[in-house]
């Protein structure tokens, strides 16, 4: 079983994961994790903390000359920012707790009410782990995951397909094809026409001092059918990846394939014909299913969306209330992006990839690379010819 924790705050000294269960033999280095990271710190619309922080994992436990050893991984990413407030988040007595304390809730955050759950007074004690900053976390350790499905054939994209009022048109592209794609987006969106229009949307949104929020499409290819269960809730695949990306800062809904538009529509427009060839197996002519069928992967690629609201932290703040004086403030303010869809994006490849690699590694089981990637080829013969 594949496992994980974080753990670190937004301006303490590093962040750390720990991963238990990652097969013997997987190449794993340090530099392929980085390039995930840097990716996530990009994106048309970030604020100041990017030019402060530039993130590199290291590899603390259970990798040994490029390859996984079967033992705990750890990730560890340090935050150059901690010189800047090491009296203030020190964990030692020494700390200075009159320094920098927040008494103003943030419409939108998680200050007030982890405030009242926790009985912390200076709110500050709430912010520094629900700030998005532990997505760097997540995102090192679900590039591990990447990395073993990548292994099994299975490659996963994320696209930024609508930011604001501005939506991208639909593309078909392959793995190679939309990834490049991607890339050359400033905004992690494969339409280049909607990606100029939503950087200026972007930039319009900063003069004024607000945020715009959007919608990210997470695609994947090559995935094996037959992932997930449908005899119990907490198997079910869409259940599992839902909840994975719902966990993600700030995104408020996700949908599979179709998704609300299937709602309006009538069976025979909403349920993908089956077909058999002897060369491909079984396959349909349409996915509206998004990949996933009675809580499993159906063999087809699976299509997930994501929407992330604008980011509560406005440069001209909501009203609030202090919590020490109960008298009527404007919100504080911390240093914040203007829209962080495209950085999202990679947050959602993470923890997509993440709940992929563990479905797999429970229908294939294995201690190392070597006996799943074995099992994932007989399968696949399997049902082709089932």
């Amino acid at each position: 079983m594949l496992r994980y924790l974080t753990a670190g705050e937004s301006h303490g000294p590093r962040l750390t994961a720990v991963l238990d269960g990652v097969p013997a033999g997987l190449p794993l280095t340090a530099a392929y994790i980085d390039r995930q990271l840097a990716k996530r710190q990009g994106g048309y619309g970030r604020g100041g903390r990017m030019k402060i922080e530039q993130d590199r994992v290291m590899i603390t436990s259970g990798v040994r000359g490029g390859m996984t050893i079967g033992s705990p991984v750890t990730l560890t990413i340090e935050n150059k920012d901690w010189e800047n407030w090491r009296e203030v988040m020190s964990p030692g007595p020494e700390a200075d707790l009159s320094r920098r304390t927040v008494s103003r809730p943030r419409p939108g955050h998680a200050d007030l009410t982890g405030g009242v759950k926790y009985g912390h007074r200076d709110l500050r004690n709430v912010l520094e782990r629900s700030s998005a900053r532990e997505t760097a976390a997540r995102v090192a350790a679900g590039s591990v995951a990447r990395r073993l499905l990548e292994e099994t054939g299975v490659i996963v994209v994320g696209s930024v397909v609508r930011i604001g009022e501005i939506c991208a048109g639909e593309v078909n592209m392959d793995a190679d094809r939309l990834s490049r794609a991607v890339e050359s987006s400033p905004v992690y969106c494969a339409d280049p026409a909607a990606s100029e229009k939503m950087i200026n949307a972007i930039e319009q949104a900063r003069t004024a001092g607000d945020t715009l929020g959007g919608i990210f499409e997470i695609k994947v290819f090559g995935l094996p059918p037959g992932l997930g269960s449908y005899v119990q809730r907490d198997l079910t695949l869409d259940g599992r990846l839902a909840g994975a990306l719902m966990s993600i800062q700030a995104i408020k809904g996700v949908e599979v394939g179709d998704g609300f538009n299937a709602a309006a529509r009538r069976g025979s427009q909403v349920h993908d014909e089956i077909f058999y060839d002897m060369h491909r197996g079984y396959y349909r002519q349409t996915n509206r299913a998004g990949g996933i069928e009675g809580g499993m992967s159906n063999g087809e690629t699976l299509v997930l969306r994501a929407a992330m609201k604008p980011i509560p932290t406005l440069y001209k703040p909501l009203k609030s209330v202090d919590i020490d004086t109960k008298q009527p403030f404007e919100a504080s303010v911390e240093r914040s992006d203007a829209c962080a869809v495209p950085a999202a994006s990679v947050v959602g490849e993470a923890v997509v990839a993440w709940e992929l690699a563990c479905a797999l590694v429970e229908k294939f089981g294995g201690d190392t690379m070597r006996e799943i990637l074995q099992r994932v080829d007989e399968y696949r013969t399997y049902w082709k010819g089932f």
